[in-house]
C-alpha cells in the first residue's frame, strides 16, 4: 500500500462526499475509510439495545460526550439498517475516530451475549477498493483491437442472458459504440468538470459494458449508475441502491459488481445483510469483484463466496497479470477467491465516439512498484506526470484525450470479464440457471495461474490474448 496514493483518491472521495466526514481505518491503516462520528445498526429492537448501551457506556466516562448519542437516520427500510451518532463527525482530522471505535468497543459484551456483530463502521464502498486503484484508463486509437475482442456470438431477443452492471453509469454517447448496441441503463450524472475534463472514474461503467458484450455478445446489458461519487458510496445507501436496481428492471440472471471494501471481519457488512439474504433466494448470480489491495482480508461482498449457504449465488473474482499467467500485482487473493481472470491492461469502450474528451491524470507515477514486483505492473503503467491533489506539483499534469477505446487495469475488469462468460457459457449450453451455469463453466474448467505460489483456477476467454509482461532492470 502506498500512503500517498491512498491519501489522494481520500482526498478525491472526501470532495465528492463534502457532507460526509470520512476517517480511514482501523487504527489509522489505510485499509478502508468510514463515516465519522456513526456507527450502523440493524433496526428494530437491537437498534434500542445498541444506542442504550453506547449512551451508558459514554456517560461512564469522562471524556465522552453522551449528549451526541441519538439515531440519526431511518428506522426502518429495506436494507433493515439505521445510523446512530455517537460523536461529532467534524471534529478531528482523517485519523481513526476515537468516538466510533469506543462505540463499538462498548457493545463487545452484548454482542458475545447475543451470538453477533451488533455494530459496525459504516463504510465507504468503493470501485477502487481501498481507494488505491491498480491504474489509470489509457487512450488507444480506433483501429486498436478490442482484448477481448468481440466473440462471433449471434445476438437473439429471445435468448439474450440478462447482465445487469451496477457501477458508474454509462457515457451519454455510448449508443455511437456498435458493441453497446444492447445495452441501456442510467447516463452518468456529471461526465465533465467545469473545465470539461472527464471526471475520475467516469467512464468505468461504459468500460464494464464493453467487457461483457465483448465476450457474450448475446446478451442484454444494464448499467445503474449506482456508484456516482467518484465511484463511491456509504454502506448504509449500498444496500438500499442494490434493491433499486433489481427493482427496476427485475432479478436479472447475472449481476456484475466491481466494488466493495474490507471491513477487518469475516462476517460481511450490515449495510448488505438484508440484500444479500434476499440475493440467496433468487436465481440470479454476484459476480464481485475481489479487490485491489493485494491482500488476503476478505473483501465484501465478494467474500460472501465463501460464506455458507452463499457459495452458489456469489462467484468472486480475482485478476491475471497481461500475460495471464501469474495474479496481477494489485489483485487480492486468497480461499475465498473462487477464479480468476484476465484485469490487467484490458482494452474497452470508456465512451461513445461523437465527442473526445479530455482526461487528466489523478495520481503522480511511483519510481518503484509499490508492491515490490520487479515488472511493469500498473501503479508504473502509464507513466505520467504531475497530481491534482498536490498544489506544490513541480509540473502540469498530463492531460490526455479520449474518443472511445481505453486500456485499463483492475480487478473491476477481472469481473465483468467473468460475467460475460458465465452468460456466454448459457448461451453455448442452453443453460437458463446462471448459477448451474456456473458450476458447469468451473467443472469443466481446465485453466490455472499461479498467484502468490498458489496454483488457483483461472477462465479466459476464447478472444482475449495476453500482452507481453515489460520486464525492468535493476534499479529502473
Amino acid at each position: 500500500m502506498a500512503p500517498q496514493r491512498f491519501h489522494e483518491q481520500f482526498d478525491q472521495i472526501q470532495r465528492s462526499m463534502p457532507d460526509v466526514p470520512l476517517a480511514m481505518g482501523p487504527d489509522d491503516s489505510a485499509e478502508f475509510m468510514y463515516e465519522k462520528g456513526v456507527v450502523l445498526v440493524r433496526d428494530g429492537e437491537e437498534a434500542g439495545i445498541v444506542e442504550d448501551t453506547v449512551r451508558a457506556h459514554f456517560t461512564a466516562a469522562p471524556d465522552l460526550d453522551q449528549d451526541q448519542v441519538r439515531r440519526a437516520g431511518p428506522r426502518t427500510n429495506r436494507s433493515g439498517i439505521t445510523r446512530i451518532r455517537v460523536g461529532n463527525p467534524g471534529e478531528g482530522g482523517r485519523e481513526a475516530d476515537r468516538t466510533v471505535a469506543q462505540a463499538l468497543r462498548s457493545v463487545r459484551e452484548r454482542e458475545d451475549r447475543a451470538g453477533h456483530r451488533m455494530a459496525a463502521r459504516n463504510h465507504v464502498v468503493h470501485i477502487a477498493v481501498n481507494a488505491c486503484p491498480g491504474d489509470e484508463p489509457v487512450p488507444v486509437p480506433l483501429s486498436e483491437p478490442l482484448n477481448p475482442a468481440p466473440a462471433e456470438t449471434a445476438y437473439d431477443t429471445d435468448t439474450a442472458v440478462g447482465v445487469l452492471v451496477v457501477d458508474t453509469g454509462l457515457m451519454n454517447d455510448y449508443r455511437s459504440c456498435g458493441l453497446l448496441s444492447h445495452t441501456g441503463g442510467d447516463a452518468q450524472v456529471q461526465e465533465c468538470d467545469d473545465r470539461g475534463i472527464l471526471q475520475q472514474y467516469v467512464g468505468h461503467g461504459t468500460f464494464i459494458a464493453g467487457l461483457v458484450a465483448a465476450v457474450a455478445p448475446n446478451t442484454d446489458i444494464t448499467v445503474r449508475g449506482s456508484l456516482n461519487d467518484a465511484g463511491a458510496i456509504l454502506e448504509s445507501e449500498f444496500g438500499e441502491k442494490l434493491f433499486e436496481a433489481v427493482d427496476a428492471g427485475g432479478w436479472p440472471d447475472v449481476l456484475s459488481l466491481s466494488a466493495g471494501t474490507s471491513n477487518g471481519r469475516t462476517d460481511g457488512l450490515l449495510g448488505v445483510e438484508n440484500f444479500m439474504r434476499e440475493l440467496r433466494e433468487q436465481r440470479t448470480l454476484l459476480v464481485a469483484a475481489a479487490g485491489n489491495n493485494g491482500s488476503a482480508t476478505p473483501f465484501w461482498p465478494a467474500a460472501y463466496a465463501d460464506l455458507p449457504g452463499w457459495e452458489d449465488s456469489v462467484l468472486s473474482v480475482g485478476a491475471l497479470r497481461s500475460d495471464g499467467e501469474f495474479g496481477a500485482c494489485f489483485t487480492n487473493h486468497g480461499p475465498w477467491v473462487r477464479v480468476y481472470a484476465p484485469g490487467e491492461r484490458l482494452t474497452s469502450a470508456l465512451t461513445g465516439f461523437k465527442t473526445p474528451v479530455p482526461y487528466v491524470y489523478q495520481h503522480s507515477t511511483y519510481d518503484s512498484c509499490r508492491y515490490g514486483f520487479r515488472y511493469g505492473c500498473t501503479c508504473r503503467h502509464p507513466r505520467h506526470t504531475g497530481v491534482l491533489s498536490d498544489e506544490n506539483a513541480a509540473a502540469k499534469p498530463d492531460q490526455v484525450m479520449f474518443e472511445g477505446y481505453a486500456q485499463w487495469s483492475g480487478t473491476s475488469f477481472a469481473t465483468p470479464v467473468t460475467a460475460g462468460m458465465v452468460a456466454a457459457h448459457m448461451t453455448a449450453h442452453k443453460e437458463t440457471d446462471p448459477r448451474a451455469a456456473r458450476r458447469q463453466l468451473l467443472a469443466a474448467n481446465t485453466g490455472l495461474a499461479e498467484v502468490r505460489g498458489a496454483h488457483v483456477p483461472a477462465l479466459r476467454p476464447p478472444t482475449w490474448r495476453p500482452v507481453p509482461v515489460v520486464r525492468l532492470v535493476p534499479g529502473s
